[in-house]
């Protein structure tokens, strides 16, 4: 989707005097690239809504990788391609804005967040966050998320919906290990919160009003606010070995601590990406599984052999050794990645496709569309982990796979994804068999982030 609002307008925290900044462009300089305008007043947005892979390929499949659309009052321009994605994400030249991007569709929900930066701004505080994710705090994590997860394996088993069982635990095993303690009783009204900032995203409506998902969002990020707000001064007089300690003393270049609001807009965006895209692809990663019990068995083999039996905790060192699982959990990210589209905004003219794009138009990308293309994946509706070979990545193009974006804003916490998921995949896998229920084949809802609608329907059979 390449925008999702008419203009930023004070929506955003940027400096007008920032060298950087770019107004929306003209949409009449847009007329020469082929595409379509959609229907009156509401474009194609709920057509890129409903479908954004089928949208994406449509639309490419009728006129070629580069395309106009026009979505929520405003026309963009969508390229589509792994050199599309190179282009963007790699992004050598300087010439699109993530905040300026994002911003229309995070800026009152997740503002600040890293993904809302751009050049040295974001350069200086994801130097300052990296700490969090250094070797010793990353051992530490491992241990408490072994410790949750296995302790909430006892209440598992029979019929349930995994995603909603995946997305309590991730919320729950994020707390552990991201604020060193459990939610307690605040964790129904933080888990609504980001259910609804995240809804938010995609509203319609783009102005908190009551009653509207925006004004839900809103509201939610007020309650984060206050509390991530009163923990950063207790951390800060306090600090344990959690993540949020990290942050709350992370200083910049200069020596001096990131400010509390700041910390508390990183804490709020890295709290959502591990909550809700953890739970989104690995809640893909089971359903294929399901699907293909060969692979389930494989996985199953691999962590009893690497943890020497049933249940154990994997520990960090031997997070590599988990080379199949780790290749399973890429294809789950190929097959359905929890962002499908990315946007961006041009921040000069620049040319690609045979046409020329001027400044200020706003720019999507979409993975999920280059993961489906047969011209870099064989047979790209089977789940297949073997595509994911040293051999094979390397005969690929680079963006023909980019689940986690790529470049500068490469995701911050893409290793404490993937140990995540390979700590959910040998607690689960070894004490349980992973089956569909009757006629359970989901659907899935496509926009902010994938989930199953109906929950994932799935029978836990333990196992002896």
């Amino acid at each position: 989707m390449a925008s999702i609002a008419p203009d930023i307008g004070t929506h955003l925290h940027t400096d007008r005097a920032n060298p950087h900044w770019v107004r929306l462009g003209d949409d009449s300089k847009l007329d020469h690239i082929p595409g379509e305008d959609g229907w009156p007043v509401l474009g194609t947005t709920l057509m890129q809504l409903a479908d954004p892979l089928g949208f994406q390929k449509r639309m490419a499949d009728t006129y070629g990788p580069v395309f106009r659309t026009r979505s929520f009052g405003r026309r963009g321009v969508n390229l589509v391609g792994a050199d599309a994605n190179e282009l963007v994400l790699f992004d050598r030249e300087k010439l699109f804005s993530n905040e300026q991007g994002w911003g229309p569709v995070l800026n009152l929900l997740f503002p600040r967040g890293l993904m809302l930066m751009d050049f040295e701004a974001h350069r200086i505080d994801r130097r300052a966050l990296s700490i969090a994710f250094k070797p010793e705090p990353m051992r530490a994590y491992c241990g408490v998320l072994n410790t949750g997860i296995a302790s909430a394996m006892a209440g598992w088993g029979g019929p349930m919906r995994l995603y909603d069982a995946i997305k309590a635990l991730t919320l729950d095993t994020a707390a552990s290990s991201f604020l060193g303690l459990p939610l307690g009783p605040e964790a129904d009204r933080l888990n609504q919160a980001f259910v609804d900032m995240v809804q938010a995203s995609v509203g319609v409506v783009r102005k908190p009003l009551p009653f509207t998902k925006m004004g839900k969002g809103v509201a939610g990020r007020r309650l984060m606010v206050e509390y991530f707000g009163r923990l950063v001064r207790e951390r800060r007089a306090h600090p344990g070995q959690d993540m949020f300690s990290q942050f709350a003393l992370a200083t910049r270049d200069d020596g001096s601590l990131l400010p509390e609001d700041v910390v508390v807009d990183h804490m709020i965006f890295l709290m959502m990406a591990a909550h809700d895209t953890i739970t989104s692809s690995a809640t893909v990663l089971f359903w294929q599984l399901a699907r293909n019990p060969d692979w389930q068995d494989k996985l199953r083999a691999e962590a009893r052999a690497v943890t020497g039996g049933v249940g154990l905790s994997l520990a960090y060192e031997d997070l590599g050794r988990m080379e199949l699982t780790e290749m399973a959990f890429k294809e789950a990210l190929r097959f359905m990645p929890p962002v499908p589209n990315m946007p961006r905004r041009a921040l000069r003219d620049f040319r690609f496709g045979g046409y020329d794009i001027p400044a200020g138009t706003p720019i999507g990308i979409s993975p999920a569309a280059v993961h489906h293309d047969p011209a870099h994946w064989d047979q790209p509706q089977v789940f297949d982990p073997m595509r994911f070979t040293a051999d094979k990545v390397a005969a690929r193009h680079k963006y023909a796979w980019a689940p986690f974006g790529g470049g500068a804003h490469m995701c911050l916490g893409l290793h404490f994804a993937y140990m995540q998921v390979k700590l959910l995949a040998n607690h689960i896998l070894t004490r349980f068999e992973i089956v569909m229920q009757p006629g359970a084949e989901p659907q899935w809802q496509a926009w902010p982030i994938p989930k199953p609608r109906d929950g994932l329907k799935v029978a836990l059979r333990r196992l002896g």
